[in-house]
């Protein structure tokens, strides 16, 4: 029996990570099998490709950023997730397709079409079972990193990250079968509360 693929998405800070790791214990708790990944990673290349693109002291342009991320994207996909899910593994992603959707086809300007043809070969046209989009506000997302240093998508502007979370929003209007809206600006077991009743549904 094909696994089941979850996947993560919101702004950077907005808590992804940290519910990503209460539903793998959560999860594991229940006695499933799971396998947790990141993008861009997740692969011995992957990784080479993610130290290039968050080195905050490169300068990538939006072509190349959208390149690269499916190139780690790619590795992904035939490496670690087909494989997982003909194993019948849940595999839980941070992050996967619809991140270059909004940093690259929208805030950057690309456009989502271009992007997606892209992505379509990257993928194999594999999409997600279910999109968890953690919703906070961009200001709500700084306060979070406090003095963190910041990597080079962090450190973008306001109105990056602005235009970043509007694209998740039309995406999520957009496809309402595969992405579930998750208020991240709760108390943070609530926001785990509410990810847990939703996947599952899903199992």
């Amino acid at each position: 029996m094909r696994g089941k693929f979850i996947s993560f998405e919101g702004i950077d800070g907005c808590g992804k990570t940290t519910q990503i790791k209460f539903l793998e214990e959560y999860l594991l708790k229940q006695g499933y099998n799971i396998l947790v990944l990141r993008e861009p990673g997740g692969t011995k290349v992957g990784e080479k490709v993610r130290d290039i693109l968050l080195d905050k002291n490169n300068f990538i342009s939006p072509v190349t950023e959208m390149l690269l991320y499916a190139s780690s994207r790619a590795q992904l996909v035939e490496e670690k997730i087909l494989p997982a899910l003909e194993k019948g593994q849940i595999v839980i992603l941070d992050r996967f397709v619809d991140s270059s959707y909004v940093y690259q086809g929208y805030a950057r300007g690309l456009g989502i079409e271009k992007v997606k043809l892209v992505n379509e070969i990257a993928t194999m046209g594999i999409l997600p079972d279910v999109t968890i989009y953690i919703d906070i506000t961009p200001e709500e997302a700084m306060k979070r990193r406090g003095k963190r240093e910041a990597d080079r998508l962090e450190k973008e502007s306001w109105e990056f990250h602005k235009k970043v979370r509007e694209g998740y929003i039309k995406l999520v209007k957009e496809f309402p079968k595969r992405f579930v809206f998750i208020d991240g600006m709760q108390e943070l077991m609530k926001v785990h509360q509410d990810i847990i009743d939703v996947v599952k549904k899903y199992l």
